[in-house]
């Protein structure tokens, strides 16, 4: 009976510290998880621009990145990356974490280099943001020259083959393949002469090559003072910083090969960090000092969401991947 009675009360204590155990757990309050501060949290978000600073490429990065960055209160700083028609650019900013903190001031480029053999990679490495703007290739000849119209120089380099010079900005170039483009179709063989930043301009002026294609900003001081002549725009449509001038299309000559910019970030982000930096690029585009900033330098604000610009991405790289194919610049 002792025994019975020992067993008993240490079977009773255990119990009473078991409950007392269990009810002390169920009455514990849960703590609560720390939450991450909602993107961009205070963090600079740098922009990678692979074009060299004071080029009108690189001010019109800074015009946006300004805006952007009033808009999602951090600073978004653009950093120069250049080289290898913007390989240089697209390798370091694909090989950053898709946090949102890292993105590419992107263009019809990432398909150029990617087709021409430059780069490893395509558009698919990247998550597109927004479209920003577009700019149409120009064919332009000396004020002074005998040319008046597209015609006139396209049948001049028929008639004379290989003597005709004209300047683009670079071997793979947007310029390189719409001159390319644009004389195959007329028929006419012309010296494509590729030159660096900004000097295409200068060898034009020079009278050290006979004409340039190249993006309107480059050109428009000259054409202002009456030093040089735009032809035609090789765009879908006529250009509003050359509202005068017609198409090559118009002229006879069916090219049409508007270059886009926008921004792009690494595969993976996030969409609700796609959605954030969207928005402060949209309100940026469609303010009135971003307007005036591209009659200035001459650009045309075209906003794309990041849905219609990851397909108007796709549609161009089939187009240039074509268009590459036919001209002999697409890597075999």
């Amino acid at each position: 009976m002792r025994a019975i009675k020992v067993d008993t009360a240490i079977a009773v204590v255990i119990g009473f510290f078991c409950a007392s155990a269990v009810a002390a757990f169920g009455q514990q309050t849960p703590q609560p998880q720390p939450q991450q501060p909602a993107y961009p949290a205070g963090k600079a978000v740098e922009m990678t621009v692979m074009f060299g600073a004071g080029s009108a490429a690189d001010v019109t990065a800074r015009y946006l990145a300004d805006g952007m960055a009033r808009r999602l209160n951090v600073p978004v700083p653009v950093v120069n990356r250049t080289g290898g028609g913007g390989a240089i650019g697209y390798s370091h900013v694909q090989k950053q974490r898709p946090d949102g903190y890292s993105i590419i001031w992107n263009s019809n480029s990432i398909s150029t280099t990617y087709h021409s053999g430059t780069l490893p990679f395509d558009y698919k490495a990247f998550e597109a943001v927004a479209r920003v703007s577009v700019e149409t290739p120009v064919i332009v000849v000396r004020a002074d020259s005998p040319w008046m119209t597209l015609k006139d120089l396209v049948e001049y380099a028929k008639a004379n083959p290989g003597k005709v010079r004209v300047g683009n900005s670079g071997t793979s170039s947007h310029t390189h393949f719409s001159a390319s483009a644009l004389f195959a179709i007329g028929e006419a063989n012309v010296t494509h002469v590729p030159f660096t930043e900004g000097q295409a301009v200068v060898n034009l002026l020079g009278s050290r090559i006979e004409g340039i294609v190249q993006l309107p900003a480059a050109v428009v001081p000259h054409v202002k003072s009456g030093d040089l002549r735009v032809l035609a725009v090789l765009g879908a449509k006529r250009d509003p910083i050359f509202p005068d001038v017609v198409t090559a299309t118009e002229a006879g000559y069916t090219v049409a090969l508007d270059m886009w910019r926008g921004v792009a970030a690494p595969k993976g982000t996030s969409k609700a960090i796609v959605a954030k930096l969207q928005n402060s690029i949209k309100q940026t585009v469609e303010s009135q000092p971003f307007a005036d900033a591209g009659k200035a330098i001459g650009f045309t604000p075209a906003y794309l969401s990041s849905d219609d610009f990851g397909k108007l991405i796709a549609r161009d790289d089939a187009k240039l991947a074509q268009v590459m194919t036919e001209l002999g610049l697409k890597k075999k």
